[in-house]
């Protein structure tokens, strides 16, 4: 029985929805503001100048790069067995395109872990972000697809906060191309629900070289 045949099925309350979305919120202490993930050095290179290109690139990002792997890995996680979430976690450290993407992981998974585990008292280790948010909605029986949907649509909530702050992009117009990201990130959790590692693929090499080359790049706003 392969771990898609393993899955649970959860119920989603009401209580759950509150619950995602302080964990998936700006106030929750994962140090999200700190990070662009490459859209910095982006916006510098001139690949994003207004709402359209910034639609167009979280598109990509989104639906075929690290915010489709992030999907994957979460409900590989929500259903994993104890034993699994270490190679689950080493996996999602393997397919990071940067070192600049491995620490912004790394270290929001860690903070989420430690804040997320002194208010629920549950058992969960530090792990990469979208590892933690898989194992611990799992452990609070949280749907994996609603899970995975707030966690994309928050993923691209903070990359059209550092647009507005550097593009520059009107509030409205930000707000804006986040609301016609929402089926994507609908569409998205739903289908990689019950996808394995094994189908992890990304497609979005400008996205993954923006954030080698921000690295280097000064001066800079964001860590990432």
């Amino acid at each position: 029985m392969n771990m898609a045949q393993q899955r649970i099925i959860f119920m989603t309350t009401d209580a759950d929805i509150l619950t995602l979305s302080q964990w998936l919120s700006p106030s929750y202490p994962v140090g999200a503001f700190a990070y662009s993930h490459g859209i910095e050095q982006a916006i510098k290179d001139h690949r994003i100048t207004d709402a359209p290109t910034l639609a167009a690139w979280l598109t990509a990002v989104l639906g075929e790069g690290s915010g489709r792997s992030d999907a994957v890995l979460l409900a590989a996680a929500h259903r994993a067995p104890d034993a699994d979430i270490t190679k689950i976690n080493d996996l999602a450290r393997a397919v990071a395109a940067s070192a600049e993407r491995i620490r912004e992981s790394e270290k929001q998974g860690a903070a989420f872990a430690s804040t997320t585990r002194a208010v629920w008292q549950i058992d969960l280790p530090d792990l990469m972000y979208p590892v933690a948010v898989g194992r611990a909605a799992s452990l609070k029986s949280l749907d994996v697809e609603t899970t995975s949907a707030m966690y994309l649509q928050s993923f691209a909530s903070n990359l059209v906060s550092a647009a507005i702050r550097l593009v520059p992009l009107g509030q409205t117009q930000g707000q804006a191309v986040l609301a016609g990201l929402t089926p994507l990130c609908r569409a998205i959790a739903a289908d990689t629900k019950s996808t394995d590692p094994e189908d992890l693929w990304s497609n979005t090499w400008g996205s993954d070289i923006a954030s080698m080359r921000h690295e280097t790049m000064e001066p800079r706003l964001f860590q990432s």
